[in-house]
């Protein structure tokens, strides 16, 4: 077992790469590699089992591409100049000008699209996405979870 606490953080993108492409290769060999990061990028890229804590407790404890087939499948992400209308921001993920909300379908898209519209508000740069582990994270962490109702296997 080999444990990597943190291993890209505060290097550049050269090494980042590089320390990625050493990790999995590792993997592949046979080792196991248990790695704790805030980068959820690197989490996907590297682990095909993720661990999700909350005030140091198990929330998720799921295969990489489970948590990502049970999250939202699309995110539907824009910018605004203007605030959303408390409604419509409670439910999306706001910073700074950059709004995104889940969504299962096209049907759910084009109601958030219409409801800006509605606003007053033009949607700019718009573009829709497979939900990520971070989408998955900030999903889980939004849930009133306690550790006796998460999924651990």
């Amino acid at each position: 077992v080999i444990v990597l606490d943190e291993p890209t953080a505060g290097v550049d993108v050269e090494l980042r790469q590089t320390l990625w492409k050493f990790i999995a290769r590792l993997n592949r060999q046979g080792h196991t590699v248990l790695l704790t990061t805030h980068y959820l990028e690197e989490a996907e890229a590297l682990c095909g089992r993720v661990a999700m804590l909350k005030t140091g407790r198990v929330v998720a404890l799921e295969r990489t591409s489970e948590l990502l087939k049970a999250a939202s499948s699309n995110v539907l992400r824009f910018k605004v100049d203007a605030e959303l209308p408390e409604e419509l921001a409670s439910r999306a993920r706001i910073t700074g000008r950059i709004v995104q909300f889940p969504a299962h379908d096209a049907l759910e898209i084009e109601r958030y699209l219409a409801a800006v519209r509605e606003a007053g508000l033009q949607a700019q740069d718009v573009e829709i996405r497979k939900a990520d582990l971070e989408d998955v994270f900030v999903e889980v962490m939004s849930r009133n979870h306690d550790v006796a109702s998460a999924h651990v296997q």
